[in-house]
């Protein structure tokens, strides 16, 4: 076996096939939280955002896959494409396990 056998990549395969129309309504949902909360603040009182954004989305996508796994990390990370290890970490920082 060579060592590219074991490579483990926080990346992993390739993302499963989505239609377009499934793409598209969750891009128009991102878009229209980002109008809503542009309309309720400065824009020069705004920063961090793609931190902010990140975690929102974050928290529930690691919750909703797991859920839909029933629980089992190791087929949620494959799922999401991240190391059992990376998930883990990630469930940790939002409080999911």
């Amino acid at each position: 076996m060579n060592a590219s056998t074991h490579a483990v990549h926080d990346h992993g395969p390739a993302p499963a096939a989505t239609t377009p129309d499934t793409a598209s309504r969750l891009s128009e949902c991102v878009r229209h939280a980002m109008d809503e909360y542009f309309e309720s603040v400065r824009v020069e009182e705004a920063g961090g955002i793609y931190g902010m954004v990140m975690s929102e989305v974050e928290r529930p996508l690691l919750a909703c896959v797991l859920e839909h796994c029933r629980g089992n990390q190791t087929r949620a990370a494959e799922l999401l494409g991240l190391n059992r290890a990376t998930l883990r970490k990630k469930l940790r920082a939002h409080q999911l396990v």
